[in-house]
């Protein structure tokens, strides 16, 4: 181990600290691509607490440690743990992770997410909510939990509903990375900036004024962005909206299937792989997300959703699967969209009463 890594790992799963004007948040399990744990959320809440009580800090930045990503998503093994073991621990988490998602998007000061490299579920929660979003050429942004028997939460059912079209119902369902210029396409960043440039960017926020107002922050960024505004994927629109433009997984299954394209049939070939429940569910609650006015509401929605995820034996299996076995070959319940009955989808969209989550 070298001595700035030994140096890293002493100083905890989380830094918080003050330089110049600016509050640096910085996920610090490089080895784990800064997966988020129970107690780094609760610490980034308190961090905010912090930030927005100090008048020294004008700006608050995100960023992760190591060099391959910004938060590949939540412990899943953790939950994967507490689930077959009957905990709670979803309960608790996913509570404390999309109170905290909703308070990085009403965060009064600007708040800067550096979303270099992997970018992943929770990383996505803890980034796509965030006032300015700065991506490179190394990002790598996906909501790939359909494949673990699960949805795309922490806000993902209010955002990806707001990409141009059906984008966002391409990403989520096939669980598909968005490279930099696609992510500020499908409105989940604002700005290309390439990765060397990053650290005098950050350098900049640094040195801002107390009283910058988000306006300003944006020209900084702009000062250093390379104007891109859509990439590879934002050239399929046209086919994407089509093929994802049903209600019913069964519609959007026989779409691809009737177009004779690669591109068609790779994107089956995704979907086959996911768990038929998971989209089924998931592309429900994107179709309510649309027609959702908050934020809040669609966060409220997805945790009675991860409730019963929790619950399920999908979820666990999605993990095994690819976390655990990782031999990549879950047997999902049930195997095929068709068998996903009325019944199953139920649960997933109760009212939960006094476990509700409340802002």
């Amino acid at each position: 181990m070298t001595a700035l890594a030994a140096a890293a790992d002493a100083e905890g799963d989380l830094i918080v600290c003050r330089e110049g004007a600016a509050g640096i948040i910085r996920l610090n399990r490089p080895k784990a691509i800064n997966a988020m744990t129970y107690e780094m959320s609760q610490g980034i809440d308190a961090a905010l607490d912090r930030f927005e009580a100090d008048p020294a800090v004008a700006v608050v930045i995100l960023e992760g440690a190591g060099e391959r990503g910004l938060c590949a998503g939540g412990d899943i093994r953790g939950l994967y743990e507490s689930s077959k073991a009957g905990g709670d621990l979803g309960k608790v988490f996913w509570r404390q992770e999309y109170l905290m998602n909703a308070r990085i998007a009403k965060f009064p000061k600007p708040y800067v997410a550096f979303m270099d490299g992997l970018v992943m579920g929770g990383g996505v929660g803890l980034s796509g909510h965030a006032r300015h979003r700065v991506v490179t050429e190394k990002t790598k942004l996906a909501m790939p939990e359909v494949g673990l028997g699960f949805f795309p939460d922490v806000g993902g059912t209010w955002l990806l509903p707001r990409s141009p079209g059906e984008i966002g119902t391409f990403f989520g369902l096939s669980g598909q990375a968005m490279n930099g210029p696609d992510a500020v396409f499908a409105r989940f960043a604002d700005a290309v900036v390439p990765s060397a440039r990053l650290p005098a960017l950050r350098e900049a926020l640094t040195a801002v004024r107390p009283d910058i107002s988000s306006s300003e922050v944006d020209r900084i960024i702009a000062g250093f962005a390379t104007g891109e505004t859509s990439g590879p994927i934002s050239a399929r629109k046209a086919d994407i909206d089509r093929w994802f433009a049903g209600d019913r997984m069964e519609d959007i299954f026989g779409e691809l299937r009737r177009d004779g394209s690669d591109f068609a049939q790779s994107t089956l070939k995704l979907l086959n792989e996911k768990s038929p429940r998971g989209m089924v569910v998931t592309l429900k609650l994107l179709r309510l997300g649309r027609r959702t006015a908050s934020l809040e509401e669609c966060l409220v929605r997805e945790y009675r959703a991860a409730l019963e995820v929790f619950r399920s034996d999908d979820f666990r299996e999605g993990v095994r699967a690819a976390v655990i076995d990782k031999d990549r070959n879950p047997r999902w319940s049930p195997p095929r969209i068709e068998d996903v009955t009325p019944e199953m989808l139920a649960p997933y969209f109760r009212e939960i009463g006094a476990d509700e989550l409340v802002f």
